[in-house]
């Protein structure tokens, strides 16, 4: 059932790992960057409400409720994610991060949706955790992709303005292996009709207008737990876009002495020129593929984490808001530790507690908000819900990380230490909580 989440992963892994350095090697500005990202966000804002009403109010005799939306989300992410390195100028590449993000979203959706589907609540939890376990897996290889195939004997060079082949594969494997998964998930897990097909059918011809009145109902009436749980989300994923968004500019530069080469500063008219930018541009991609290979650490960290909370909550109740608590503040000493790092080998143990914090942010709320709402529309709920994801990410992009850093010397490094702030604020909001 949260097979194809493996693929859904390998998307959000290649993007979350190397846009930025596709960006940079194109020509933009780090402090261009997160304006760059705000496709990505803006998409979710509009997509993932009407996909999860969408998905509430489907039923395909042969595909099912959700399923329609798992395979035409595929196939769109996997073209997107096959076409994005051969992005030939800057807009086209934010363009087709456009592209990936909206087809991710269709896909990504309705896959928490099903969980909530067909397992009963007490089984949630775990359901969610095992999502988790197979997103952690996906992040894992995905972020490791370029530095295997260079390792392979892939070219990681690439003249001026051009991604290196070692990115184009890894992205080629990525599509591959989205729409595989994805349909892994299609022909082997079984939906079932609603109780009244014919009542249920009555009601999908209101179309838009009950849309509408069921989105705003959702705001209006929103369970206090929901409200919560958005603030902790608000800060959550404030910081998790600011590593998406700056931890290739940070870290080459900062951990690794290897900033990306401005072509502006080189006067290529003069002997030697040519070379030195050359030198600079291979170093800037050798220590991007590392820095992408590091960030894989915390998808395998949260994968452990997950499996060691499947295996516990498959037979015992946890105390949820706690559990969140606790792993979003190590995810936050991780994110600020990264400012202190000399050697890059000690990126290993940032990024474990990173992990650990991704782990309870793609399980915890969920498995909390699952329990506090109407199972008959859970995707719609699942959408709302999910623009307190978004509305962070576009406020961070629209300026929200340039404005902070602004105070900072304007070094890309403190958007870590931003972002583990932010994540030790959403650790403790968890305390506001209280309901069973």
């Amino acid at each position: 059932m949260s097979f194809g989440f493996l693929g859904i992963q390998f998307g959000f892994a290649l993007q979350g790992g190397f846009m930025s350095r596709i960006f940079q090697t194109l020509g933009a500005d780090q402090s261009d960057i997160p304006l760059l990202w705000i496709a990505a966000p803006l998409t979710g804002l509009v997509v993932q409400p009407i996909i999860g009403y969408l998905s509430d109010n489907t039923w395909h005799p042969r595909l099912g409720r959700r399923k329609p939306y798992f395979l035409i989300g595929a196939v769109l992410s996997s073209l997107a994610l096959f076409f994005v390195p051969y992005s030939p100028t800057l807009w086209i590449a934010a363009g087709f991060l456009w592209v990936l993000d909206a087809s991710i979203n269709i896909s990504m959706e309705p896959f928490r949706a099903l969980v909530a589907d067909k397992l009963p609540n007490e089984q949630r939890t775990y359901g969610f955790v095992m999502q988790t376990l197979i997103i952690g897996i996906g992040t894992w290889v995905a972020s490791n992709l370029p530095w295997f195939v260079t390792k392979i004997g892939v070219s990681n060079e690439a003249i001026q303005g051009e991604i290196p082949m070692s990115i184009k594969v890894a992205f080629a494997i990525g599509a591959f292996v989205f729409l595989l998964s994805i349909l892994f998930t299609v022909f082997k897990t079984k939906e079932y009709p609603p109780d009244d097909l014919v009542a249920f059918r009555a009601k999908k011809k209101q179309g838009i207008k009950l849309m509408l009145k069921e989105f705003l109902g959702h705001f209006t009436q929103m369970p206090t737990t929901m409200k919560k749980l958005g603030l902790i989300q608000f800060f959550s994923w404030f910081a998790f876009f600011s590593m998406w968004s700056m931890a290739n500019p940070a870290i080459t530069e900062h951990v690794f002495n290897a900033p990306f080469p401005v072509e502006a500063n080189f006067n290529f008219a003069e002997i030697g020129e040519s070379e030195l930018f050359q030198q600079q541009n291979t170093a800037f991609q050798e220590a991007s593929n590392l820095t992408g290979s590091y960030m894989g650490i915390y998808g395998l960290s949260s994968m452990v984490f997950a499996l060691l909370l499947t295996l516990y909550t498959a037979k015992r109740k946890i105390s949820q808001r706690l559990v969140h608590l606790f792993s979003l503040v190590l995810g936050g000493v991780g994110f600020i530790s990264i400012y202190f790092i000399g050697n890059h080998e000690f990126l290993l143990y940032s990024f474990l507690l990173i992990g650990i914090s991704w782990g309870s942010v793609l399980s915890m709320p969920y498995a909390m908000l699952a329990g506090a709402v109407d199972e008959k529309s859970m995707g719609m709920t699942m959408g709302v819900f999910n623009m307190f994801i978004v509305i962070p990410q576009i406020i961070a992009a629209s300026g929200g990380i340039n404005f902070l850093l602004s105070f900072l010397d304007n070094k890309p490094i403190y958007a870590m230490v931003i972002a583990g702030i932010s994540l030790i604020i959403a650790g403790l909001l968890n305390l506001l909580i209280t309901e069973e």
